[in-house]
């Protein structure tokens, strides 16, 4: 039987107010509903007085201007930004140029066009100020996060812990309303599989998505989409014991509940996970693994 995610796809929110969530965590929602981004990216702000905005979003004016807004009177110290996805970091750039508050991330995106990889979505564009670490401990006034490199959704990605809420801000490495997609090159199923173990044995009392509503049950959570995971690799071992299979053919059939306009991204973590499951050996590949499914 397959696992149950208890998703919520509940928000109560209006676009450009911002949302008091704790003692020192708000957040401004951005006008850019999608497929992927749910209502929009959920920028958060952290402290008071000095405070730290964890990604920025997309560069729309109208959410730059909400975002100052509720921050007005109060000096930005860090913007920490989680991963380089065009719904995270655009926005970096004037939030600074407002603020002339210091990034702070991983690094700059994983893969670069000049390298024959460029991918839809990806911002090029950022490179952070500073640049953290797995474990480095980012402090400002009141409050204090703890960075945890979670590669996989991509190989730059962040989760930020609040220490003193026992808060994590986790971007999209686990959402509360749908699962992640993990999309090669840049994105790989082993790290992203290995990343959920790490934050389920992390531990934080609540996870702030940057799509969508809190998460109030973080380790069953994180559990079910492992197991759900693991379910695909299933899936995709059941259809190959039928024979040789594009992924064109298999993602109707895995992903008969889903919208069919998410094929495409379904067929991304379809790809993610054969690529997983050849560099496991538990599927053979003639040639080039990532040429030959990508079709």
């Amino acid at each position: 039987m397959a696992t149950e995610i208890p998703y919520n796809r509940e928000l109560d929110f209006e676009y450009g107010k911002v949302d008091e969530l704790g003692l020192r965590i708000r957040r401004v929602i951005a006008r850019n509903p999608s497929a992927f981004t749910f209502h929009g990216t959920g920028t958060y702000i952290l402290g008071r007085g000095q405070v730290a905005i964890v990604d920025p979003g997309p560069d729309l004016a109208e959410h730059v201007d909400a975002l100052l807004d509720a921050i007005r009177g109060e000096t930005v110290s860090h913007i920490l930004v989680t991963h380089t996805h065009t719904d995270h970091s655009p926005a970096v750039k004037a939030v600074q140029a407002a603020t002339g508050a210091p990034s702070y991330a991983y690094g700059p995106h994983g893969t670069r066009p000049e390298d024959g990889a460029s991918e839809g979505g990806a911002d090029y564009d950022f490179t952070p100020d500073h640049v953290v670490g797995d474990g480095d401990v980012i402090t400002g006034n009141g409050w204090s996060v703890e960075a945890l490199h979670t590669p996989g959704h991509c190989s730059n990605h962040l989760c930020f812990r609040l220490r003193e809420e026992d808060a994590l801000f986790c971007g999209d490495h686990v959402m509360g309303w749908s699962t992640s997609i993990v999309s090669p090159p840049d994105g790989n199923m082993a790290d992203y599989m290995a990343s959920l173990e790490k934050v389920g044995k992390f531990g934080a009392s609540r996870y702030f998505p940057t799509h969508g509503a809190p998460i109030e049950e973080p380790e069953p959570y994180v559990k079910a989409l492992l197991a759900h995971r693991h379910e695909r690799e299933a899936q995709i071992m059941a259809e190959l014991a039928n024979g040789p299979a594009t992924i064109a053919e298999m993602v109707p059939r895995m992903y008969a509940a889903v919208d069919p306009k998410l094929y495409p991204a379904a067929a991304r973590s379809v790809l993610a996970h054969l690529i997983h499951m050849v560099e496991t050996g538990r599927v053979k590949a003639d040639g080039d693994v990532y040429r030959l499914f990508a079709n």
